[in-house]
């Protein structure tokens, strides 16, 4: 469903990398982050392109939406009606961020519907007339396409709406469009660019569009962060939440897996994947991800949720939230970037302030240990889960298996694979079923060193509600000659559990956001929350991008 390369292809070399190499190197300048506490020098920001003009619903929340369409200063037609012609003058025009794969063509005769019943019986809840972005990986049973960014899928119209669209639509939220992603969610070549597919073309970073939005959830990371939509969904296998959502500047929740069903959503690995909400604010993920949970029969892994799941997170969302809380230093994360550090280490000094009991270091002693296994799980499932996909496409469906996703790119080379090709895909392909014992091994073997003795062990040694990290380091320069070059990256362990993780922007440094996560165990989504939330609060670190060339252009 979404995996960045940062932790599960390099392995051992990977972490020789992350000792030599630094993104922007080491005379990456902080630009003010917090500034009762002085310790960043001043960075000059340069004004946004002259072309870009204005727009009324820059960063306005769910809950300043909800009150305009109260106030009736706003519909949900008209915020359809904004959101579109915002889409079409900076997404597709302008700065061209093509974040925006296809805009749902029933959205009006939809956002009307809701105007409706609003004025005869009231909103269905906080998600009432709100417009959303959805990866392009998330089946909708309606006009537009589901096609995980490639070619080989295009006229793929699944007959059921997927888990998360049903809910979304439940709750009265307005599926607005698709957005494009890094093709298959990163999943086909250990070579790729992030944020390129065959069918999309490129995404770029709001904040400097030669820089990499991150992936696979490129496009929804962009394009929430450009308010182009009042909030999105992505979806994450490793890193594919959190690291677009640092990227771009964004709060995003990458759920417990099961929490939410990934009933209908094209599949990397069932023992990994999710989705979950990327907003501008904690608060409107934590809304989001309320309206995203339940048990759904498609999905075994969301049985477990029963009795764990709430209905409504923000009430997590507590401004004093660090007060007593212990929280983990995982200190290996750290050290691969200088200004990633000393951003760190103000946001550990704001938590500080805030009242929590650092424990610094509390790390996860297993790091290193499962990066081959991880990929090795992915290989096998990536074959068995999304050929029960296409099956269950039916007749209709362009592509009836991984092998004939192969040919099809072989095929189209020219469009397909102009950059990159097909290596993890064929090795997938290689793979038997998932009876052989090399599969179950390796699939115990991730569980034990990264939930007990990963996790688990690490929170029940010191006592922990949590531990934090750097998500990552700045966008790094987009390159579609060499790939991608990730320097670090902290997503693995809970990804690997499938534990929850949040991101909340830290800071920026040279005018690119970076983000600290906050992860623990299962089902601990309320925690992260209130940890995540009351960061924010206490930091207000975000700043909407300004769709400059190219870092200190004008």
């Amino acid at each position: 469903m979404g995996r960045t390369k940062n932790d599960t292809i390099r392995g051992a070399s990977r972490r020789s990398f992350l000792k030599t190499t630094v993104i922007g190197g080491t005379a990456a300048t902080l630009a003010p982050l917090y500034p009762a506490l002085g310790a960043a020098r001043e960075i000059a920001r340069p004004e946004p392109k002259p072309d870009i003009k204005a727009f009324e619903l820059d960063e306005m929340t769910i809950s300043d939406l909800q009150d305009g369409m109260k106030s009736g200063r706003f519909t949900a037609r008209s915020l359809v009606e904004k959101y579109s012609a915002r889409i079409d003058e900076i997404d597709k025009h302008g700065p061209s961020i093509n974040s925006v794969l296809e805009l749902n063509p029933d959205a009006l005769s939809i956002a009307d519907a809701l105007d409706q019943e609003r004025q005869l019986k009231g909103p269905r809840g906080s998600l009432h007339g709100i417009p959303v972005l959805i990866k392009d990986n998330i089946d909708t049973a309606d006009r537009m396409m589901t096609t995980a960014g490639s070619l080989a899928l295009v006229g793929s119209k699944p007959a059921k709406d997927s888990f998360v669209a049903e809910r979304l639509r439940a709750a009265g939220a307005v599926i607005l469009g698709k957005t494009n992603l890094s093709e298959w969610a990163n999943i086909r070549s250990s070579h790729s660019t992030s944020g390129w597919s065959g069918r999309g073309g490129l995404t770029k970073n709001p904040y400097a569009l030669d820089r990499n939005p991150c992936g696979s959830s490129s496009g929804t990371g962009a394009g929430i962060s450009a308010n182009l939509s009042a909030v999105g969904i992505g979806t994450e296998t490793d890193g594919s939440i959190v690291c677009p959502s640092s990227s771009n500047g964004l709060a995003g929740i990458k759920p417990t897996v099961g929490l939410v069903s990934r009933g209908g959503i094209i599949p990397i690995s069932h023992s990994q994947d999710g989705a979950g909400p990327m907003c501008r604010t904690v608060r409107d993920a934590a809304i989001l991800l309320s309206a995203l949970t339940g048990v759904d029969p498609r999905d075994s892994a969301s049985n477990a949720s029963q009795g764990k799941s709430f209905t409504d997170y923000a009430q997590f969302c507590d401004p004093n939230g660090l007060k007593g809380a212990r929280i983990g230093v995982a200190r290996k994360y750290f050290g691969f970037n200088d200004a990633v550090d000393a951003l760190m280490e103000q946001s550990l000094d704001v938590m500080k302030k805030q009242g929590a009991t650092l424990i610094d270091p509390a790390d996860v002693e297993t790091l290193g240990k499962f990066d081959e296994s991880e990929l090795l799980v992915f290989m096998y499932e990536l074959k068995s889960d999304l050929n029960a996909y296409l099956a269950g496409l039916g007749p209709n469906s362009p592509v009836k298996t991984l092998k004939e996703i192969i040919d099809f790119n072989d095929r189209n080379r020219e469009k397909e694979m102009p950059y990159f090709g097909q290596d993890l895909f064929l090795k997938a392909e290689a793979k038997g079923p998932l009876t052989e014992k090399a599969y179950l091994d390796a699939l115990e073997k991730n569980h034990q060193l990264a939930r007990t003795e990963g996790i688990d062990a690490t929170m029940d040694k010191h006592h922990l509600d949590a531990m934090v990290a750097p998500t990552g380091g700045p966008a790094w320069i987009t390159d579609l000659v060499n790939g991608d070059h990730v320097a670090g990256g902290s997503s693995n362990a809970a990804a690997v559990a499938g534990y929850p993780n949040v991101n909340v922007t830290a800071g920026f440094i040279s005018g690119l956001p970076v983000g600290i996560s906050f992860f623990g165990r299962a089902w601990s989504e309320p925690t992260l929350i209130r940890l995540a939330f009351a960061f924010e609060q206490a930091t207000k670190a975000r700043q909407s991008p300004r769709f400059l060339s190219t870092v200190g252009a004008g």
